[in-house]
């Protein structure tokens, strides 16, 4: 059972008691991700994120991984468009070192100049290798095209340029703007106990929000068709698409992620069965889908030679006109069904899977729903539900984006045709 206890100061504890396991897991929450950023501060979020494992008044980054080490612990951080993650698993015995250790950081971080250039040094590498990696560059140039006018497409790592020009100053303002005690949420899961509960809340109920502090607004950003083209000189030629999709909130998301199953989500999928199965096409072939609080999209992606690229492009569209006039079969949504509530419940066999799942949606919705009942929502998926679905999301032309070699002449065939 996922219970919620509001702090005073209106930051929220999350918590499941799993009484079988002798783990922990919790994980800071907090509703800041790229697209609350200004196009100027463009990648901070995540620059935060690396920066509060970089020491603070009382302990420094070497400490903070030694002592994570020592009790054989996990501790890392995400960020994502939409919120960032500060999170640790442990033995149940050292919950609350845990928890001192992650409050440390959120709170007392010192920020460093020293530290600062080091990890901006860093994050320039990891933008450089996301760059030199055309299967991840290609999906951040996708979102560029889909929203172009928006913060949503541009990069959570942020660029070259908007990196050098963050400092302790600025880091300081964003998190007061964005880092307040009612955009925060502390999720755990696992073997916790009262003592436990109450030592996190003496931490985190004193939290005081700054004068600074913005509510989170969304920009309901619009889908643009559109095309980008990189030349490379690369052994394969990788092209991404994608379709405007729902919101995590829609009452049809579960019918959304079924027919992304169906689509190219699995080895059974539509997709990978036609493009790697039968025609040989690709060794790398699905689709995914990205829900946020007010958009979505469904993407789908395929590496193939140079010379197939034309071929590659041609199948997925047919498999994609073929789903519009056809529709899904009964036996494929039944089989989309039974994988969907696989995956969910063997999800929840994990401790961690249970601390994000309960710790987004405190975030986002502000409620819980039983696993008996997430179970008759998947059931309920219908033919005619997924079907309005396919006609609504497959109306518009996509976004594209391709990186390979000799591109730019299969664009002026695309161009053309």
């Amino acid at each position: 059972m996922v219970n919620v206890y509001t702090c005073q100061n209106g930051l929220r504890i999350v918590y499941e008691h799993v009484p079988y396991v002798r783990s922990i897991s919790v994980g800071i929450w907090v509703g800041a991700g790229s697209r609350f950023e200004l196009p100027e501060e463009n990648g901070i979020t995540h620059f935060i994120e690396h920066m509060l494992f970089k020491g603070t008044a009382t302990r420094s980054a070497r400490q903070i991984a030694e002592e994570f080490d020592r009790i054989g612990g996990e501790l890392n951080a995400f960020t994502t468009k939409e919120n960032t993650c500060y999170y640790a698993k442990v033995l149940d015995h050292h919950g609350k070192l845990a928890i001192d250790i992650l409050a440390d950081m959120f709170f007392n971080s010192v920020f460093e100049k020293s530290e600062l250039e080091k990890e901006r040094q860093v994050v320039l590498e990891e933008i450089l290798m996301s760059e030199d990696a055309p299967d991840d560059d290609i999906h951040e140039r996708l979102w560029r095209v889909m929203y172009p006018n928006d913060s949503l497409g541009l990069p959570i790592l942020g660029t070259k340029e908007t990196l050098q020009t963050f400092n302790r100053e600025l880091i300081l303002t964003y998190m007061e703007k964005h880092y307040y005690p009612k955009n925060v949420v502390v999720s755990l899961a696992g073997n916790i106990s009262k003592e436990l509960l109450l030592h996190i809340e003496s931490l985190f109920g004193q939290f005081e929000p700054s004068e600074k502090a913005v509510p989170m607004q969304l920009t309901d950003p619009a889908f643009h068709s559109g095309r980008f083209i990189k030349e490379r000189d690369v052994e394969q030629s990788h092209l991404a698409m994608s379709y405007p999709g729902i919101s995590v909130k829609d009452s049809d998301y579960y019918s959304f992620i079924a027919l992304n199953n169906i689509i190219g989500g699995n080895m059974s999928s539509r997709l990978f069965q036609e493009v790697r199965e039968e025609k040989g096409l690709a060794y790398t072939i699905y689709s995914y889908p990205s829900c946020y609080m007010d958009v979505g999209a469904i993407t789908i992606y395929g590496s193939t030679n140079n010379q197939q690229l034309s071929l590659l492009h041609e199948t997925i569209l047919g498999a994609i006109e073929k789903i519009k006039t056809e529709g899904v079969t009964p036996k494929e949504l039944e089989n989309g069904k039974e994988q969907l509530k696989a995956s969910f419940l063997l999800n929840m066999e994990s401790m961690t899977n249970r601390m994000t799942r309960n710790g987004k949606n405190e975030l986002i919705f502000g409620r819980h729903l039983p696993v008996d009942e997430i179970l008759q929502k998947i059931d309920g998926i219908s033919l005619d539900s997924v079907q309005k679905l396919i006609g609504k999301i497959f109306s518009v032309e996509p976004a594209v984006a391709i990186i390979g070699q000799d591109v730019q002449n299969y664009q002026r065939k695309m161009v053309n045709a």
